[in-house]
């Protein structure tokens, strides 16, 4: 007897649940599949790209892990940004180098060239204006 009161039980129990599942869904009907996460690009497209802007990349999780193809965009951007900066600083360091050679041949020109100063003394003066008078 109290096997059957348990089960009758058990059967008020499981009806009740099967009615409430069935007038709660109402018109809906199943429940809609979750949207798959998107990835969003937090890189900005207006300025170059600074470390706190690679900190913040975040990549939605997949099934086994991250989506490869967002993976491999951000990447390729980062890749050709860091390529496009090397090529500037080589360009500037090229300009750099050619304005102090430039600097530095300068200096070639005047060697040997002493220019004189208004200390020196009147006889070494005198001396070189015979010299030269003397050969004339």
């Amino acid at each position: 007897m109290v096997l059957f009161l348990f089960l009758v039980i058990a059967l008020v129990v499981v009806v009740g649940a099967v009615t409430l599942a069935v007038v709660g869904g109402g018109e809906s009907g199943a429940l809609p599949d979750a949207a798959p996460e998107r990835f969003t690009d937090p890189l900005p497209e207006d300025r170059p790209l600074r470390r706190a802007d690679v900190d913040e990349v975040r990549f939605p999780l997949t099934l086994r892990g991250y989506h490869m193809g967002e993976v491999d965009e951000v990447l390729g951007r980062l890749g050709a940004e860091l390529a496009e900066r090397d090529a500037r600083i080589a360009e500037l360091e090229a300009a750099l180098a050619g304005a102090q050679a430039t600097a530095v041949g300068g200096k070639d020109l005047f060697d040997g060239y002493e220019p004189r100063t208004a200390a020196e003394p009147a006889e070494q003066r005198q001396d070189e204006q015979r010299q030269t008078g003397d050969d004339q």
